[in-house]
């Protein structure tokens, strides 16, 4: 008999724990969304807060031209960094987010040979490349090549880390006799 009246009570108190952990796990997701979801929301961001690559080759200031995608991880942990530097440098350089996923960037893709994300062009006040940055960087090392194109110092080079993501085939956009019906 004992054990019968004992078996609702432990149900309810699972019940109960199970509620409990569940508005835990709620109020913890919606008090550090931004925490969880920063990285993703900041690439966003940079490519509707964007100058127009048209505008920034031609404003006579320089240019700092990331190409990115929003699947992309190296893209998503090196967001807070190219935030804080887009913070300090923006009154004095453009800076342009391209997502690769986005058929109208076609030509600047190819343009600048982009094979990896992140990739980071820098460019001086006429528009002349002067430093490449693939993969995953340290601030440190960006920061360095943004302080020398403002100085106008040459400093033409290319960097590449192992830790890059390869450009997926985008096939959103490629017709077949299946894709009309």
């Amino acid at each position: 008999m004992q054990s019968e009246s004992t078996e609702p009570l432990l149900n309810t108190n699972l019940k109960a724990i199970l509620v409990l952990l569940i508005a835990f796990s709620l109020i913890s997701l919606v008090l550090f969304r931004n925490l969880f979801f920063q990285s993703t929301y900041l690439l966003k961001s940079f490519g509707e807060l964007s100058v127009e690559p048209e505008i920034a080759f031609n404003n006579n200031k320089p240019t700092f031209l990331e190409f990115y995608a929003e699947w992309c991880e190296v893209c998503k942990e090196m967001a807070p960094k190219v935030s804080a530097l887009k913070g300090e440098y923006e009154k004095e350089i453009n800076f342009v987010f391209l997502n690769v996923d986005n058929q109208k960037w076609e030509k600047y893709i190819r343009k600048f040979n982009v094979n990896g994300i992140p990739q980071i062009n820098l460019f001086d006040k006429k528009g002349n490349l002067k430093s490449t940055f693939i993969g995953k960087q340290e601030e440190l090392a960006i920061r360095e090549s943004l302080s020398n194109l403002e100085r106008e110092l040459e400093s033409q080079k290319e960097i590449l880390n192992s830790e890059f993501s390869v450009i997926k085939e985008n096939k959103n956009y490629e017709i077949n006799p299946r894709s009309h019906g």
